[in-house]
């Protein structure tokens, strides 16, 4: 007996010892991937279910979201789903659950007060603002007197910036809840920014004001000067001055000074931000505050106290330089005097400020590049 009972063990034990497995065994290599198609031990459900692909799943979702059920119950179902998605922070799917729920039209005017005021929630994190307040708004009208509806209304005209709103719907509310902390503290925000605001656009408005004033002052400086502006587009001063304001170094390729413009001081004169081109050496030197009474050599002994780099046959000293203004509209050359100064050459008759950065050449006289440079060309002395 106990010998047959020990070779019925055995025989039973070498099932186990053989190649062959149980119909419908997990392999030993893929189980982690097998126990994944099966709904309960799921680490993540897929997004769209496909029936033949996963039947037990779309089974399953059947039972859940079943068509037979009331529009009450369904709507419901969506939005516990959504819920769930909101705690676990995928704002966007939470999102489609709650639209599901209202989708399905209950009559139930509380739960779609709670969709709608859940969605608006979702939204708001997802920082689509305007949405959450859309929903806000339609949960308001379905319960005018819905807390987290008010509340998140408020809080989405807060990051709208629509201030005063904000306080509106934070008033309306504490009529209902006078204690609620919620509402106080964002009315006393919204309150906060908005004066802010209101501080921020005065001094805007003031700054504005006083730019213009300066501008005014500018201009009248120059035309005071009989200095001419170049392109002008308009005869009127307001024009003009608009122009004038728009005045920077841009197109132009000096190495510093970008933004720098013409400035009016106190004492009523002229500072200008002036550019020196040297074509042999496709170089430029930028001033960015070029007083009008200075003069041209005072400048060229500072800039050229030491030779640049460029200037390896180290020809470029003041007194071996000349200086010149192109007269665009004629294609002609005037040669300037250094010894004469900035407001001089400005007055000038031929020359125009073009972009509000007055610029001449400079050329080393008598060097062959010069008379290259100058061959052919109109040369006014």
């Amino acid at each position: 007996m106990a010998e047959s009972e020990e070779t019925d063990w055995d025989a039973f034990l070498d099932k186990f010892q053989g190649p062959q497995r149980y119909e419908g065994a997990f392999d030993p290599t893929t189980w982690e991937q097998e126990f994944d198609q099966i709904p309960i031990f799921m680490k993540n459900a897929p997004t769209e279910i496909n029936p033949k692909q996963n039947p037990d799943l779309a089974c399953l979702q059947s039972i859940v979201f079943d068509e037979e059920q009331s529009s009450e119950e369904q709507a419901k179902t969506y939005k516990n789903e959504g819920n769930d998605y909101f705690k676990e922070k995928d704002y966007k799917k939470a999102v489609i659950s709650y639209t599901e729920g209202l989708k399905k039209k209950c009559s139930d005017l509380e739960l779609n007060t709670v969709l709608h005021t859940n969605r608006a929630a979702a939204h708001f994190y997802l920082g689509n603002y305007r949405s959450a307040l859309n929903d806000a708004v339609a949960a308001r009208k379905l319960n005018p007197s819905h807390l987290k509806a008010i509340i998140r209304g408020a809080l989405c005209h807060v990051e709208l910036k629509h201030f005063s709103e904000a306080m509106a719907w934070c008033e309306e509310g504490l009529k209902l809840y006078p204690q609620e902390k919620k509402l106080l503290e964002i009315r006393t925000k919204a309150d906060r920014l908005k004066r802010t605001e209101e501080r921020d656009l005065r001094k805007a408005k003031f700054q504005e004001k006083k730019e213009q004033s300066q501008k005014v002052a500018l201009l009248k400086a120059i035309k005071d000067r009989n200095i001419r502006l170049s392109p002008v587009p308009s005869t009127d001063e307001m024009a003009i001055s608009k122009d004038l304001a728009e005045m920077s170094l841009d197109g132009l390729s000096s190495e510093s000074g970008s933004g720098a413009k013409v400035y009016l001081e106190d004492t009523g004169s002229l500072t200008w931000p002036v550019l020196f081109l040297y074509p042999e050496h496709g170089q430029t030197d930028f001033i960015s505050a070029f007083h009008e009474e200075s003069r041209f050599v005072d400048h060229l002994v500072v800039m050229f106290e030491e030779s640049p780099a460029w200037d390896t046959e180290r020809k470029y000293v003041p007194k071996e330089l000349e200086l010149y203004f192109e007269d665009e509209e004629r294609g002609d050359l005037y040669q300037i005097n250094p010894e004469t100064t900035l407001l001089e050459t400005l007055q000038h008759k031929r020359y125009f400020v073009k972009a509000g950065t007055p610029a001449f050449l400079v050329l080393v006289k008598d060097a062959p590049f010069s008379k290259s440079y100058l061959f052919g060309k109109t040369v006014h002395q």
